[in-house]
């Protein structure tokens, strides 16, 4: 296709490069929606994201689910757990749905 792309007047190649755009952004939404390390990643830009990050990401999202009811997170300062759960999760579970009471 790139061989092709010469072919398309400017306007429309204009018009095609804001629909990529713009489909991104969506696909990221979606993301950021579903996944709760695809938000936090959304969030923070340039999060390094680490094993124990995955595994509280995992249980955060099954508690979003209602699969777990309870979760004791004990881990060494500055390992992202009260960020994770006291601000993260929350905005993440209400930007899912706004109308649920944490």
């Amino acid at each position: 296709m790139s061989g092709a792309l010469h072919t398309i007047p400017d306007h429309d190649l204009r018009e095609l490069l804001l629909l990529e755009e713009q489909l991104k952004k969506l696909e990221t939404r979606e993301a950021a929606q579903t996944s709760f390390m695809a938000y936090v990643d959304h969030v923070y830009d340039g999060f390094i994201v680490g094993r124990h990050h995955k595994i509280i990401a995992e249980k955060l999202e099954r508690i979003a689910s209602g699969d777990l009811k309870r979760l004791i997170v004990n881990m060494p300062p500055r390992h992202s757990k009260s960020e994770f759960a006291s601000y993260l999760m929350p905005s993440w579970f209400l930007g899912r749905n706004a109308k649920l009471k944490i």
